[in-house]
């Protein structure tokens, strides 16, 4: 099958988009406002995109809590969801008021972190703190507006568990993370193999 994406005409149920390009990093996101309030939410268009320096960037449609709140403070934490913690991280996500806890809605633990004015999930193997390096909001290819905000922030701080670190190497099969596919559908990760790049 083939559709061109401005009819959308697949003929499917659900749109398959989100579901090919997958599994997907989900960035947990805790931020506080200026007001004080805390805030956690995951966001499943995230990911690493630069190592030097590292760079991180999460991106949702509208102007979300956790924007609002990188945007006023400068400041955010990513934090590494494990196969323990999603079901947790899937509270988080519930549309709460502005300045109503995900942390004590889900049941979790918001620590302060390090380096920056934000909180981060205590429970968390590992966290990235970062802060706000840009905010895009990008347009179409006829140069229009879109509902999307994609904020980026360079990390300055990363916390790991020991408990998760093997041969001097962060284990994903110890860490077992939580990726997101298409639709309802997730996927955990620690069915891993290695492999090299060829020498030429």
């Amino acid at each position: 099958m083939f559709y061109t994406t401005d009819t959308n005409r697949h003929g499917l149920a659900h749109d398959p988009f989100k579901a090919i390009v997958a599994p997907r990093p989900i960035g947990w996101i805790g931020s506080k406002g200026r007001d004080e309030s805390i805030n956690l939410a995951p966001y499943s268009f995230f990911n690493a995109v630069a190592d030097k320096p590292k760079l991180v960037m999460f991106s949702s449609s509208g102007h979300k809590h956790s924007q609002r709140n990188a945007r006023e403070t400068g400041v955010f934490t990513c934090n590494f969801i494990s196969r323990n913690l999603a079901e947790k991280m899937n509270l988080s996500s519930a549309a709460l008021p502005y300045g109503v806890s995900e942390f004590e809605f889900a049941g979790l633990t918001p620590m302060q972190a390090e380096l920056i004015d934000a909180p981060y999930v205590a429970e968390a193997l590992a966290v990235l703190e970062c802060r706000v390096t840009e905010i895009i909001e990008p347009k179409t290819l006829s140069g229009e507006a879109t509902e999307n905000v994609f904020v980026f922030g360079q990390v300055v701080g990363i916390h790991i568990d020991e408990a998760i670190i093997r041969d001097g190497r962060f284990d994903a099969a110890l860490a077992q993370p939580v990726a997101r596919m298409g639709y309802m559908d997730y996927c955990e990760g620690s069915d891993v193999f290695e492999m090299f790049r060829p020498r030429v």
